[in-house]
């Protein structure tokens, strides 16, 4: 087949074959327009909408202010949690158990550096607390 009518036909597909497919129907007496499209598509998009609702958590930092395993690690822990209660009651505190440590976290930081600057804040009274990566709880909207 000749290299010029490949093109042509090509040239044709493409100026042709949009006007053919279209999923949409133009009123032009009233100005509206009519999108058909599946059923399915809106399923989907209310299954994508659920999924996001049902995440709680994302990427950001804490700070850890305990770390222990052993005997009455888990009092020691509930203790250190206590504390940073009392003196920063704004402030999430998380105590979790990972096999074999209880760990102490504080705060849901979506950046290093809000993290650093807590971490500035308590560091006369946390001298061993350090900032790591986390799943944090969303913000919370208004």
């Amino acid at each position: 087949m000749n290299l010029y009518l490949k093109y042509g036909l090509f040239l044709c597909f493409l100026l042709i074959l949009p006007g053919m497919i279209t999923a949409q129907h133009a009123d032009s007496a009233s100005g509206k327009t009519e999108i058909i499209r599946d059923q399915r598509l809106d399923m989907l998009l209310n299954k994508h909408i659920q999924v996001n609702q049902a995440i709680k958590t994302m990427d950001g930092f804490r700070i850890q202010l305990f770390s222990d395993s052993g005997n009455n690690s888990k009092t020691k822990a509930q203790a250190a949690r206590d504390e940073f209660q009392t003196k920063f009651s704004g402030v999430g505190v998380y105590l979790t158990f990972k096999s074999p440590n209880y760990q102490v976290r504080v705060g849901d930081f979506r950046t290093r550096l809000d993290a650093q600057r807590f971490l500035n804040e308590i560091s006369a009274d946390y001298s061993s607390a350090f900032i790591i990566t986390d799943h944090i709880n969303l913000p919370k909207t208004e």
